[in-house]
């Protein structure tokens, strides 16, 4: 099976695009996943797959985290934690509660880790939701290697 050929086929499922971030001792790091999903209500849990060869993989095992849903004015900052360097873009961070969250997110999820599974070349991180917060407005979505609102992408 042709891995690319894979990738491009699920490229056809529009995703929203996130950045899962968690406190390393005082720093803040993050990753751009769009692999996330609600799981349950009772108990709340939502879920993000990593990438097993990206540093956030064990960087971020038994750490709180929060699932930033990016707006979709905020792709520069996907980009970054993507790993593309964006040249004099500046993070607003808000730090209150267990994980840092990024300001005008269109929404955010603050969760504990409630349990980890092995997925092949991925890992499952399970997260109990503690808190969340959502505003009005478009959210970033990511298709066939592009980003952009809904409006942009339905077009």
């Amino acid at each position: 099976m042709d891995t690319r050929d894979l990738r491009n086929c699920f490229g056809k499922f529009p995703t929203g695009v996130t950045v899962v971030t968690w406190f390393e001792g005082i720093e803040k790091r993050g990753i751009t996943v769009n692999s996330f999903t609600s799981v349950s209500l009772d108990p709340p849990l939502a879920l993000v797959s990593i990438d097993k060869k990206a540093n956030a993989y064990n960087a971020m095992k038994g750490c709180n985290f929060t699932i930033n849903i990016l707006s979709a004015e905020q792709e520069k900052i996907a980009w970054q934690f993507a790993g593309k360097q964006q040249d004099s873009l500046i993070i607003d961070w808000v730090i209150s509660g267990v994980a840092p969250k990024i300001n005008d997110s269109a929404a955010w999820i603050e969760c504990k880790p409630w349990k980890e599974y092995d997925a092949g070349d991925h890992v499952l991180f399970i997260g109990e939701i503690l808190d969340f917060h959502s505003k009005e407005g478009e959210a970033l979505l990511f298709y066939q290697g592009k980003m952009g609102s809904t409006k942009v992408l339905v077009n």
